[in-house]
């Protein structure tokens, strides 16, 4: 165990030493500079961050995604396969809070192209997984000590291209988003200008086309991450190409969408290079923020509890280059982004009442970090 991170822990379980509102943050790299998965420590009332260190030595652990009990890490990587060729895989922790030791239980294979986003549902069951350059989606059941079962699903996307040749040249399934009430997974195809709608089936592991199969937007659009409001009453989905967040009501019963805005994540009369990443919803519901690489900014919205719908609040420059992924902490109170072309990690203070980001002037160097995940 990392000495420096060990003292950290050992503070954040005695009252006397540090203040309970710490989190600690388990993040994603692209290996090259880096060497798997590190951890960092966010003091909850100064905002500072302790040094990141390893915790896990993995190739491109790009994206993470816990177990619902909070003792399981699931990460993407690749395997070789007999001819040298690499294969999309997720490699499955246990994990300690109390220490952050990873211990490897296994790793399995899709058999296919590389991954680039993982979820788990809700009864910490299966994982769900896309390939953003084959491109397919795929599943895995989960057996109860955590272990990844043999892959049970593999689909792959097809359909009309979107109209920019050069990044929709083919589908591109991006991201995966669990349904409040664990029957549906959404998927964002960048190269179809479609959400594609799937029945989870924890019992087995497997996904099924649902009906309707897919949610069309605008061509050009690009849709690339999504999420849901707190309350499960919408759906926001990020398109990296348009640079925009469609806001949809979620039909639970049906299990359908309904788009109803479109606003973009840019300031009025930008008309340069853009590409949209990440999306997050405050866990107020209040609040929606959405970063610009190129651009290197985080919109924050208002968002009306009622209605849904979004109103621009700011732009904030994000403190570096291309900024890849960001996260909130679970009480809402800081923002921590990862600029993956400067490899530094900034802190923001979020205004409760406003949404607003207040730079800290608090930062760190992780190198190619591409995701934020703060446990529980």
């Amino acid at each position: 165990m990392p000495p420096r991170l060990l003292l950290s822990l050992l503070a954040l379980g005695s009252g006397s030493l540090a203040p309970a509102r710490d989190h600690i943050a388990l993040l994603g790299t692209y290996t090259g500079e880096s060497r798997g998965i590190y951890a960092v420590k966010l003091d909850g009332e100064t905002g500072a961050l302790s040094t990141p260190e390893l915790v896990a030595e993995l190739s491109n652990p790009e994206f993470l995604a816990l177990h619902p009990n909070g003792h399981v890490l699931y990460a993407l990587t690749q395997v070789k396969t007999p001819d040298g060729k690499n294969t999309g895989a997720v490699t499955a922790f246990a994990l300690d809070p109390a220490t952050l030791k990873l211990t490897p239980l296994n790793t399995e294979s899709t058999g296919r192209g590389q991954l680039c986003h993982i979820a788990v549902d809700a009864t910490g069951r299966q994982v769900i997984v896309t390939a953003y350059g084959d491109p397919y989606v795929a599943s895995f059941p989960i057996a109860a000590d955590g272990r990844i079962g043999k892959v049970a699903s593999v689909i792959t996307h097809t359909g009309p291209l979107g109209p920019k040749t050069d990044r929709q040249n083919t589908a591109h399934a991006h991201s995966f988003t669990v349904s409040p009430d664990n029957r549906i997974a959404f998927a964002a195809d960048l190269g179809l200008d479609r959400v594609f709608t799937y029945q989870l089936d924890p019992e087995h592991g497997t996904l099924a086309p649902h009906d309707p199969a897919f949610t069309a937007l605008p061509p050009g659009s690009g849709p690339r991450h999504t999420k849901f409001s707190p309350d499960g009453k919408h759906f926001y989905i990020l398109s990296e190409l348009a640079g925009t967040v469609t806001a949809c009501r979620y039909d639970a019963r049906r299990g359908t969408l309904e788009p109803f805005q479109t606003i973009s994540t840019l300031p009025a009369g930008y008309l340069g290079r853009h590409s949209a990443s990440e999306i997050r919803v405050h866990p107020s519901g209040r609040f929606v923020y959405a970063a610009n690489r190129i651009h290197n900014s985080i919109a924050v919205f208002a968002r009306d509890a009622d209605t849904g719908a979004l109103t621009l609040v700011e732009h904030v420059p994000t403190g570096g280059d291309q900024p890849r992924n960001f996260n909130l902490t679970p009480d809402g109170a800081w923002l921590l982004c990862a600029n993956q072309g400067t490899d530094n990690l900034i802190v923001f203070k979020v205004d409760a009442a406003t949404g607003r980001l207040a730079p800290t002037g608090r930062t760190t160097k992780v190198p190619k970090c591409v995701c934020v995940l703060f446990l529980p």
